[in-house]
């Protein structure tokens, strides 16, 4: 019973399984360069908070912490013995692994769990598009719910990241994954307790995802059609907003707390995920200037993610990209379509907003996600893009969005085959 109800999404698991699996061709029968979170997880599971330093695999985007006066620094020169490492940033990757991690250990494969992660993320945004559709939200259809899971499964830059294993891309899959989990529970506020579990699991993967709790507040709070009369009655007519809300903070509290205090531990501050205690790294000294999040940054970070176009290499003929970037325009060029909808449903502003505020810390922060192809950081806001076009009413077999499909499948085919990230430098493949 529960395959004939879930058939579709089992056949979509499969499919993208497998193309994604091949694609990731030699990296899924082997561990990435860069496998944090396993380590962090086989530190837990050996009853320790910190990871061994005696088995760190590399030296990449660890934080390093060394009490000098009682007080907790970033480690400076040569490490020393009593210096703690921890993984620089959000843990909640680690938690899903470590089941898999007391199995095998150290040299559990985080590219070939990614893969499956990645194949799992597409069969729950067609259950979300589905969701939306019996819902009365979305005018689509099962086929082009189909269509739309796979355009984000090989049409976005989901495609690439989902391929890799190493820290960055795991934590940007899992967190499409958890994104799909927590609207599909958020829409008009229908389970308030499952949609802060499954937020606050998000936020603890990937930290700009705390921004879109403002799309249950949204839904909590004015779900429309007539926001400001919704907002007018809330004096007299705010107990059901008031325990949507309290149920939404009671289910994303357990983790919260529980990160909290845990970055308490280990770095002294409870919003401090790592980055400020990276060891040796290049953006230390802007970090210590300007800050995670600053102005200055954002003209780069809009370079990155709107203006970088490809290159050509004529040493051999190649067409050749940026490692800090290449425009959304080509990487999701759906995205000029969501600019002139064709119908403007009752979620088209909570999704906007819920896009504009995720998409901030992204252009603020200090690095733009180097090296990477495309903007990768727009991955926390992928699956609210997707939705945008689903419920703005173009249809699929219109000519122009069969021409951005198209071109998007080929952006993100080369993206997949071409990038070269840390892993391949490492192993010099």
């Amino acid at each position: 019973m529960w395959l004939a109800a879930y058939r579709v999404e089992v056949v979509l698991f499969l499919v993208s399984f497998a193309v994604l699996a091949s694609f990731s061709s030699q990296r899924f029968l082997r561990q990435s360069a860069a496998p944090h979170f396993v380590y962090q997880a086989r530190g837990w599971l050996e009853g320790r908070l910190d990871v061994d330093p005696e088995v760190l695999p590399n030296l990449e985007d660890w934080a390093c912490v060394r009490e000098v006066a009682g007080t907790k620094t970033r480690c400076e020169g040569r490490t020393r013995p009593g210096d703690r490492w921890y993984v620089s940033f959000p843990s909640f990757p680690a938690v899903v692994m470590a089941p898999f991690v007391a199995l095998h250990g150290y040299q559990f494969n985080d590219t070939s769990f990614g893969v499956i992660v990645g194949a799992l993320a597409v069969a729950l945004f067609y259950s979300l598009l589905r969701f939306l559709s019996q819902q009365g939200e979305s005018a689509r259809e099962r086929p082009e719910n189909v269509a739309l899971a796979l355009v984000l499964a090989f049409g976005t830059l989901f495609f690439y990241a989902a391929i890799r294993g190493e820290v960055w891309f795991s934590a940007e899959v899992m967190g499409v994954a958890f994104t799909c989990l927590y609207v599909r529970h958020a829409v008009r506020a229908h389970r308030p307790l499952l949609a802060g579990v499954f937020f606050s699991m998000a936020t603890l993967t990937r930290t700009p995802l705390l921004f879109a709790g403002l799309f249950f507040v949204l839904e909590a709070v004015c779900p429309g059609p007539d926001r400001l009369a919704q907002l007018r009655a809330l004096g007299a007519n705010w107990r059901p907003v008031a325990r949507k809300l309290g149920l939404f903070a009671l289910g994303a509290a357990p983790l919260g707390l529980l990160a909290a205090a845990y970055n308490v531990y280990r770095f002294g501050r409870p919003g401090e995920f790592g980055h400020a205690f990276l060891y040796n790294n290049r953006v230390n000294a802007d970090i210590d200037r300007l800050g995670l999040f600053n102005l200055a940054y954002l003209g780069r970070n809009l370079e990155a993610a709107f203006l970088k176009l490809p290159g050509m290499s004529w040493h051999p003929p190649r067409l050749t990209y940026d490692p800090h970037g290449l425009t959304l325009l080509l990487t999701l060029p759906l995205l000029v379509l969501l600019l002139v909808p064709r119908t403007r449903p009752r979620l088209h502003w909570p999704l906007w907003l819920t896009v504009a505020v995720t998409a901030l810390p992204g252009l603020f922060y200090q690095n733009t996600g180097y090296m990477q192809f495309g903007f990768r950081f727009s991955l926390d806001y992928t699956p609210y893009l997707l939705l945008l076009f689903a419920l703005g009413g173009w249809s699929l077999r219109h000519r122009a969005v069969l021409s951005l499909l198209v071109l998007g499948v080929l952006v993100n085919f080369w993206g997949a085959v071409a990038f070269r990230g840390y892993t391949e430098l490492v192993r010099n493949w």
